[in-house]
């Protein structure tokens, strides 16, 4: 004999086949309109870039490379040895570059102004150990502003 079968188990199996969607079913046209858009991101970050560069080359006064030596901040106790090296770097650049500290007159001082790279090249083994000198690339802009920036290739 043949055993009742419930109508709603049928229904229940007919409904419970699973609908997959694989990444290779979205409409090709979506991913096409991403990848455009990253790529205009891209384009526009270079132009942008590429502006800066061109700006901060037009304003450069001088430019001049040194190659800064630290051993004094060695001679500090060990957990004063990175700040010292800043500190360093800075008077060694207010010396070379002829930078005016005081304002003469209706002119404003002229500042130094220290690279995020450069301070973490100070800093990249920690407190007790900064590099025993440092090669640095100093340009000074229209403004006087004086920049410190780490050398090409360090």
């Amino acid at each position: 004999m043949e055993e009742p079968v419930d109508v709603a188990e049928e229904e229940l199996e007919e409904t419970e086949e699973p609908e997959e969607v694989l990444d290779s079913e979205v409409p090709e046209e979506e991913d096409e309109e991403l990848e455009e858009e990253e790529e205009e991101f891209v384009e526009a970050k270079k132009r942008s870039l590429r502006k800066e560069k061109e700006e901060l080359e037009e304003d450069i006064v001088e430019e001049r490379f040194y190659t800064i030596p630290l051993r004094k901040a060695w001679l500090s106790t060990r957990k004063k040895r990175a700040p010292r090296a800043a500190r360093i770097v800075k008077s060694f650049v207010l010396k070379h570059m002829k930078v005016r500290t005081e304002a003469e007159g209706e002119e404003e001082a002229e500042r130094v102004v220290i690279d995020n790279e450069v301070n973490e090249k100070l800093w990249s083994r920690g407190i007790e150990k900064p590099p025993r000198k440092i090669r640095v690339r100093v340009v000074k802009d229209k403004e006087g502003v004086v920049t410190v920036l780490l050398a090409e290739g360090d």
